[in-house]
């Protein structure tokens, strides 16, 4: 009986080798899925262990529950939901993590399939090449590397930063995310967060394009690189630095310190004519002065570039430099000098140098204050930077560091004192007719000036989308102007100087001799259209 039994058996009878076949093929479909997470999930830098696991086990019960179900379609079917929804579930949690032209299975990533990979990361470069601190053309990073995120995010900001001509992107680290925050005419703007994994790789790429330590997060570094987009230059200094909240980063732009031009900085028409003739200058001491980040900086070295650099050597001592300038030749008091010589040490070392034009910066020193007179007084033109509120603050300070009315009144020519304003955007202001309290209040004749301006009114499209000028973006504001106290010492003030028992009897001999006070200046700007009310009001509520 058994072997009657066993002869009616056919082979195969019990195992049907098409479904065994659709069986292999759910197993060999699991496995490439979970080593793709295993790998992708280092590359995106998320938990490389939970997801790896969950999708193995999730796999294999799956392909056990195939097994003992009766029914075998339906065991198929449960086999691809739980995969599939494994799948799908790592893939939102990837997505959510990285930038959009990392992300898969989206609209773009599938058309992206059946193209060159390095066609969509070059696409991604804005059209951007970028130039390393050692002035080498960076390659474009390979695909699905760390580089690539930090490179994509870098050219995207870029791009942004240049249109809405940001001179200062900040990156601060916060809890969960880094806030960005443009500055741009001296204002800061908010810009949307980017989670901490983005900027982990941005400031890596960052780093190693501006050739600095990629794994130093604590001591301060600076940097440089170079944008080029359609044969125009734009340069940024990258500073980074630690911090209890996580590492800082900062890009600055420097492209636009060193190209101003004289007659852009602000002057009015008397004050040109007579800060000009410094260029006559045989010998004697400037005096610049502002709040910070007032722009002196930039008119510290429009004056020292308005010598003839090729007949002076010009030199300068700075602590911060803000740029670096074509024939002069610039010494910076840094962080390691503290520990071998102090700032007036070392401004003796470049007086001894024989420059012909010294420019010093941010002095706050006694010893420094009366070396730079000493230099006027033996031939030098030297120029001084100090942080004050307006002429006779500035006037105030210097007689409290040199300590010396009779060489101040020898040496010096001419006190400087500076704001910035924005300039309201020639393309949307607005004209209007102020309240003719105003005019009052502010001393301005009412017969003179009949119409201010201010910034247009954004209007939207039908969609309610704002329509933004293509000029100044939608701020109402272009670029930012020069606000100046100035005074020339003629020889009667020199006396008042030498003889004065206080500043204040300076400061009256400044007025009678003519200088128009800082506000008077800025109601001459707002008179003709340069800028507005609001905006002075706002300078001079920041800055006293």
């Amino acid at each position: 009986m058994p072997i009657e039994l066993l002869a009616s058996v056919e082979y195969g009878g019990y195992i049907s080798f098409w479904k065994l076949l659709f069986f292999a093929a759910g197993f060999l479909g699991w496995m490439p899925l979970v080593n793709w997470i295993f790998t992708d999930s280092q590359a995106v830098r998320t938990n490389k262990f939970v997801w790896t696991l969950s999708a193995a086990l999730a796999g294999l019960l799956a392909l056990i529950i195939w097994l003992l179900v009766p029914a075998f379609f339906i065991g198929l079917l449960i086999y691809l939901v739980v995969v599939v929804g494994v799948a799908v579930a790592y893939v939102m949690h990837r997505n959510a993590r990285v930038a959009d032209f990392e992300k898969v299975l989206t609209a773009d990533h599938l058309r992206g399939l059946f193209n060159n990979p390095h066609k969509k990361i070059a696409k991604a470069s804005h059209g951007l090449t970028l130039i390393t601190g050692n002035g080498n053309e960076a390659p474009l990073p390979e695909p699905k590397s760390l580089e690539l995120e930090g490179y994509v995010l870098l050219c995207a900001l870029l791009d942004d930063a240049i249109w809405r001509r940001a001179d200062e992107i900040r990156f601060i680290p916060q809890k969960d995310d880094y806030a960005i925050v443009y500055l741009i005419d001296g204002l800061s703007a908010k810009q949307d967060p980017k989670s901490r994994a983005e900027m982990d790789a941005f400031i890596y790429y960052v780093k190693q394009l501006a050739d600095l330590e990629v794994d130093e997060k604590r001591k301060p570094q600076k940097g440089k690189f170079t944008a080029i987009r359609e044969a125009v230059r734009t340069h940024w200094e990258v500073s980074t630095s630690g911090s209890t909240a996580g590492e800082q980063a900062k890009l600055t732009r420097v492209s636009e310190l060193v190209s101003r031009k004289f007659e852009d900085l602000g002057l009015n028409e008397n004050q040109f004519e007579s800060i000009d003739s410094l260029k006559q200058l045989k010998k004697g001491l400037v005096l610049l002065s502002g709040p910070e980040k007032s722009g002196v900086t930039t008119s510290f070295y429009t004056l020292l570039g308005h010598h003839d650099p090729f007949l002076n050597n010009i030199n300068t001592l700075e602590k911060n430099p803000g740029s670096d300038l074509a024939n002069i030749t610039q010494f910076t008091y840094t962080l390691s000098d503290t520990g071998t010589t102090t700032f007036a040490r070392k401004f003796q070392t470049i007086l001894r140098k024989g420059p012909d034009i010294v420019g010093v910066a941010d002095v706050d020193d006694t010893q420094t204050a009366k070396l730079a007179c000493a230099a006027a007084q033996d031939g030098k033109i030297v120029y001084v930077t100090l942080e004050a509120a307006s002429v006779n603050q500035a006037m105030e300070k210097w007689l409290k560091l040199v300590g010396d009315k009779a060489l101040i009144a020898e040496t010096l020519e001419a006190v400087i004192n500076q704001r910035l304003v924005r300039k309201l955007c020639l393309d949307c202001r607005q004209a209007y007719q102020p309240n003719p309290a105003l005019f009052k209040k502010f001393n301005i004749p009412a017969d003179e000036v009949s119409t201010f301006y201010r910034p247009g009114d954004i209007e939207y499209d039908k969609h309610g989308k704002p329509i933004l000028c293509d000029t100044c973006q939608g701020t109402g504001f272009y670029g930012r102007c020069g606000l100046f106290e100035t005074i020339r010492i003629t020889d009667p003030l020199r006396e008042v100087i030498r003889n004065a028992k206080s500043s204040q009897e300076i400061a009256t001999a400044f007025r009678r001799a003519g200088m128009l006070y800082m506000q008077e200046q800025s109601i001459k700007k707002v008179s003709n259209g340069i800028t507005s009310i609001n905006e002075v009001i706002r300078n001079f509520a920041n800055k006293t």
